[in-house]
C-alpha cells in the first residue's frame, strides 16, 4: 500500500477510481449577477486510488414502519444497491456496514468485538440531566406518548440488515463514528461514499454519518440515487426532504454521484 501522502502519481502504484463529484457552486462567472438563481451545480474530475475509498452502507434495513418509505428503500436495494455491490466487490472497492449499534454489536464482523463497551462522553453540567431527558419538573416539555410507539420499538428490535446488503467475507461492521474512524485510519481510507437510509436522518445525523465524518476530515460523497428520506405529508409527492438533504450536503462541502457513475469509474 502506498505511504500516506503518496496520492500524487499513485496511478502507477494503485488501481484507480475515476469520479466526477457534483457539488453546489455558490459562485458565478465574471459579469454574471451574483444572485441565488444564477448559482447551480458543478462537477469536479477526480482520480482516486481505489484503496483510499470505501462504500459505507448506513441502516440498510429489511423493514421500516412507514410503508411508503419502506417501498422506496426496497426498490433502491433491489434495483440499485444489488448490482452496485456486485460491481464494487468485483472491483475490490472496500465495503463498510454501519447499522445501528445494537445490530452491529451482534454481527460477527463488528470491528469493536472484544474491546469492551466504549466509554461515553462525560455528562455535561448544563443543561441539567432532567431537562435533557425531559424528566421530573421538565416532563411537561416532552412530546406526548404515542399509542403506536410500541409497534415501532418492536419492529426495531426484530429488523436485520437487508439480505441483499449483508456483509460478505470480512467486510467491516461499525457501530460508532470512532470505530469507523479507527478502521479508516488502519486501512488508510480517505474518501467515504455513502448509500442507505434515511437521507434526512441517519445519513446526516449519525456519528458515523456524512456530517460528523466530514468534520473528521474525510471527503464525503453520497450516492444520490441510492438513498431516500422520510417524507412528510407536504413533501411526499416530490420527495423534497430527500432532495433537500442531498442538496444540503452538496451546498456545504460534500459531493454526490450516482450508482451508474460509481460503477463506470471502477477499474475493470
Amino acid at each position: 500500500m502506498p505511504e500516506p501522502g503518496a496520492e500524487e502519481g499513485a496511478g502507477t502504484m494503485d488501481t484507480d477510481l475515476h469520479l466526477r463529484p457534483r457539488y453546489y457552486r455558490w459562485h458565478v462567472d465574471p459579469g454574471v449577477e451574483w444572485t441565488e438563481p444564477n448559482t447551480g451545480c458543478a462537477h469536479l474530475d477526480w482520480t482516486i486510488p481505489l484503496s483510499r475509498a470505501a462504500l459505507v452502507l448506513v441502516d440498510v434495513w429489511d423493514a421500516h414502519y412507514l410503508a411508503d418509505t419502506a417501498a422506496r428503500a426496497e426498490d433502491i436495494i433491489q434495483n440499485r444497491l444489488r448490482p452496485l455491490l456486485r460491481a464494487c466487490r468485483g472491483a475490490g472497492l472496500q465495503v463498510i456496514h454501519a447499522p445501528s449499534p445494537p445490530q452491529a454489536h451482534e454481527h460477527p464482523n463488528w470491528v469493536g468485538a472484544g474491546k469492551g463497551p466504549e466509554p461515553g462522553p462525560p455528562a455535561p453540567d448544563w443543561p441539567p440531566a432532567d431537562f435533557r431527558s425531559k424528566a421530573g419538573d421538565y416532563a411537561r416539555y416532552d412530546k406526548p406518548a404515542e399509542v403506536r410507539q410500541g409497534e415501532i420499538d418492536s419492529m426495531r428490535a426484530r429488523r436485520i440488515i437487508h439480505p441483499v446488503a449483508s456483509p460478505v467475507g470480512d467486510e467491516a461492521v461499525v457501530a460508532t463514528g470512532e470505530e469507523l474512524h479507527e478502521h479508516c485510519a488502519a486501512q488508510q481510507i480517505l474518501f467515504l461514499i455513502y448509500a442507505g437510509f434515511n437521507t434526512n436522518a441517519c445519513i446526516l445525523l449519525r456519528d458515523y454519518g456524512t456530517i460528523e465524518m466530514g468534520r473528521r476530515g474525510y471527503e464525503i460523497l453520497i450516492l444520490r440515487d441510492c438513498t431516500t428520506g422520510m417524507e412528510s405529508a407536504e413533501t411526499h409527492d416530490d420527495l423534497s426532504q430527500t432532495r433537500g438533504a442531498i442538496q444540503f450536503l452538496e451546498m456545504f462541502g460534500k459531493y454526490s454521484i450516482t450508482a451508474d457513475e460509481l460503477v463506470a469509474g471502477l477499474p475493470e
